[in-house]
């Protein structure tokens, strides 16, 4: 039993169990990948995959068994790695960070600038990514700390921390007349084409859920990944816009006015997430910190090694921390 053999287990879970593409992620041959997999098997004494001729189908019951062992045993290999350049590089080295757009542009500046101050010969990558493909990358050992508003608390493999608070609110053009609407409905913002975020991201799940509440349908003509896309379809004329507050500056969005929707839409809580049992070096637990100082690095670490327990959520936190 190899390392390469552990990889190929896994990348062919990964990959849908297409050798082909198993063979191109670990830069091998495809003959080299099925002889990995043969020889692995005739030394356990039994068969890990469900085969129809010479194609992968599935796992069998050990190999179900078999790949949680394997993901535990590759990532303790990397965290053994991590360990060697903690101590060996205490403050240089590289985290992965992977956020939205609407954090990276948005609640993140000051977190990243006080950390680049901080640990100036950390390579700080930043990847901006969906909810979904953020929480896939944390269990793929692809990023070290994931931050978005959807998903990642719901994940069990990720112990996942509040980062703060915020609210929704409604843009429209200055001299808009939904500005003298007091106090602002539902009701009247349905009455408008709306511009929003795209199905699953930034609370858009919230969205939907307090106008169906209320029992309307609003005509959403627009759908967009990030907040900028919004404003600029609100300056056309298009319609108004819905974003999370923190995304409005009254200095740079000037032409535009935001309506308070606090009392209209439920509380948003943006998560950072870590994967339960990933070797953290010290200064991704000091970035962590630097979003929400209630997030010590005992905590932290406390919380994401251990696996058994069910996902971690931080109950009290300094609304708007690091923003």
């Amino acid at each position: 039993m190899n390392f390469q053999q552990l990889r190929i287990i896994q990348e062919a879970v990964r990959c849908n169990f297409n050798l082909t593409e198993v063979a191109n992620a670990l830069f091998t041959s495809q003959s080299g990948v099925s002889k990995h997999i043969k020889d692995l098997e005739d030394e356990l004494g039994i068969e890990l995959f469900v085969r129809r001729g010479k194609r992968l189908l599935g796992l069998t019951e050990p190999g179900k068994e078999l790949v949680e062992i394997v993901r535990r045993m590759l990532l303790d290999a990397r965290n053994i790695r991590q360990l060697a350049e903690q101590f060996s590089n205490r403050d240089q080295g590289q985290l992965r960070v992977a956020t939205t757009h609407t954090q990276a542009r948005y609640a993140l500046p000051p977190v990243v600038g006080q950390f680049k101050a901080a640990f100036p010969r950390v390579h700080l990558a930043l990847h901006q990514a969906s909810p979904a493909e953020i929480a896939t990358m944390l269990l793929a050992g692809e990023a070290d700390i994931g931050i978005a508003t959807e998903a990642l608390a719901s994940v069990a493999e990720l112990a996942s921390f509040a980062f703060y608070e915020w609210h929704h609110a409604v843009i429209v053009p200055d001299g808009h007349p939904l500005v003298s609407v007091r106090p602002l409905t539902l009701e009247a913002i349905a009455e408008h084409p709306l511009i929003t975020y795209h199905e699953g991201f930034t609370g858009r799940s919230r969205l939907d859920a307090a106008f169906a509440r209320a029992g309307l349908a609003p005509d959403i003509v627009i759908s967009a990944l990030d907040a900028d896309v919004i404003k600029t379809y609100v300056e056309l004329g298009l319609g108004i816009g819905i974003i999370a507050s923190v995304a409005f500056s009254p200095v740079k969005d000037i032409g535009l006015r935001l309506l308070d929707g606090a009392r209209l839409f439920e509380k948003n809580i943006t998560w950072i997430a870590v994967r339960r049992g990933h070797y953290l070096r010290n200064f991704a637990y000091r970035f962590i910190e630097l979003c929400n100082p209630e997030l010590s690095e005992s905590l932290v670490r406390n919380a994401s090694s251990a696996a058994s327990l069910p996902p971690a959520r931080g109950e009290t936190f300094e609304a708007g921390a690091g923003i």
